[in-house]
C-alpha cells in the first residue's frame, strides 16, 4: 500500500517550542509534509530551528496574532495544529493583554486560516481550563481523585485558563458555524529532551537540570512543603497520540480529551527532588517559601479514560523514564544547552 503521509499538509503553529518542534519533528519522519510557523520569541526557539532544519522542515518567522502577517503563508493545511502560546501562567497575572493576544486572537487567526482552506484543526489546550477551586478540594480529598473530560470547568481559572478555554469554544464555534472538524487535548506537565525549563514553565526539566548544576532550587507555597501534586507526560507519548489523532480524525472528531501521565507518572514536588538527586548523584538545598501564588494549585492527576476507549492510548513512561531520558540528554550537551538554561 502507497504512503499517503506525504500527501498530506501539516501546519504547526508555534513549532519552535518544545512540544511544536517534537511534534514537527515525528510527524516529517511519518513522511508528512509538515510547516512550522514561529515568531522565534524564545530564546531556546534558536536551537529547535536547526533541529528543523535537520529534518529538512521549514520554518517561517511570523507573528501568528497578526492577521496580515498569516494571511502571507502560502501554505494550504489539511490539518493545523495550533502549539502556538504562551505557557507561562505568571504572565497572565502581570500582562493579561499579552496572554490573550497571543493565546486566544493567535487561534482566532489560525481558525479563520482552517475555513478558508477546509483544514481539520488539533489544539493543544491546558489542564489550567480547570477552576482553582477543584484543584484545591481534590487535595483535600483522600481519595486521589483524577481530572476528566466531565470535571467541572465553571469557576475561576487564572487568566491563562480563561484563554485557553476561551479558545475552546471558540474552536467549538467556528465548528458548528463552518464545520470545521477539531480534536481539543487538554495537557498537564508535558516534559522530556529540548525542553528548557524555567520556574514559570517547565518545571520537570528545570528540576533536573539544577540537579546536574547543582543550583538553588525552591518549594514556593503550600507552607513551602513540596507538596503540591502534578503528574507527567512524556513528549514521546505525547507524538505517538497526535500521530493517532491525525490517523484516525475521519472517524474520531469534535472530542474533546484529557491528556497527561496519569497514575503512572504523578509526584509530590518533594519526591521530584529525591528522584533527581537518586539519579544525579548530587544533593541540593531547597529554599522553602510558604507564601502561595494566587495562580497556583496544589494538586492535578489526570484521567486518561477516554483516550483508552477512543484510541487504545495510554503512556508508556513513568516519571522515572522521564526524568532518566532528561539526564541523558542534558549530560551529552551539557556545554551547549548551558545558555539556555
Amino acid at each position: 500500500m502507497a504512503n499517503t503521509n506525504k500527501f498530506m499538509n501539516i501546519l504547526v503553529a508555534g513549532g519552535c517550542g518544545f512540544v511544536g518542534s517534537n511534534i514537527c519533528i515525528n510527524l516529517k519522519k511519518r513522511n508528512f509534509n509538515v510547516l512550522s510557523v514561529d515568531n522565534i520569541s524564545k530564546k531556546y526557539c534558536k536551537l529547535n530551528i536547526l533541529r528543523l532544519k535537520k529534518f529538512k522542515i521549514k520554518n517561517i518567522k511570523a507573528d501568528i496574532a497578526n492577521e496580515k502577517e498569516l494571511n502571507k503563508i502560502k501554505f494550504k493545511p489539511d490539518i493545523i495544529i495550533d502549539c502556538a502560546a504562551e505557557p507561562a501562567v505568571e504572565v497572565s497575572f502581570k500582562e493579561p493583554q499579552k496572554v490573550l493576544r497571543n493565546n486566544l486572537i493567535t487561534t482566532l487567526n489560525l481558525l479563520n486560516i482552517a475555513k478558508k482552506n477546509n483544514s481539520k484543526f488539533i489544539f493543544l489546550s491546558s489542564s489550567r481550563i480547570y477552576p482553582i477551586n477543584v484543584s484545591y478540594n481534590y487535595f483535600r480529598s483522600k481519595k486521589k481523585k483524577l481530572y476528566s473530560e466531565k470535571t467541572s470547568t465553571e469557576g475561576v481559572k487564572t487568566i491563562y485558563g480563561f484563554s485557553k478555554y476561551s479558545s475552546e469554544m471558540l474552536i467549538k464555534e467556528f465548528s458548528y458555524l463552518f464545520g470545521i472538524k477539531f480534536i481539543i487535548n487538554r495537557l498537564g506537565l508535558t516534559s522530556g529532551p529540548w525542553q528548557f525549563g524555567k520556574v514559570e514553565q517547565g518545571l520537570v526539566s528545570l528540576w533536573m537540570w539544577s540537579h546536574i548544576k547543582k543550583k538553588k532550587l525552591k518549594y514556593i507555597g503550600f507552607g513551602g512543603s513540596g507538596s503540591q501534586i502534578r503528574d507527567v507526560l512524556n513528549i514521546d507519548d505525547l507524538n505517538d497520540l497526535i500521530y493517532l489523532q491525525i490517523k484516525k480524525m475521519k472517524k474520531v472528531q469534535n472530542q474533546t480529551f484529557c491528556v497527561g501521565g496519569g497514575k503512572k507518572s504523578y509526584f509530590k514536588l518533594k519526591n521530584l527532588t529525591n528522584y533527581c538527586s537518586n539519579i544525579t548523584k548530587n544533593k541540593i538545598n531547597i529554599v522553602r517559601s510558604s507564601k502561595t501564588s494566587k495562580n497556583d494549585i496544589p494538586y492535578y492527576i489526570t484521567s486518561n479514560r477516554k483516550l483508552k476507549k477512543f484510541y487504545n492510548w495510554q503512556p508508556k513512561f513513568t516519571l522515572f523514564k522521564t526524568l532518566e531520558k532528561l539526564y541523558i540528554w542534558m549530560k551529552k550537551n551539557e556545554s551547549k544547552l548551558q545558555e539556555y538554561f
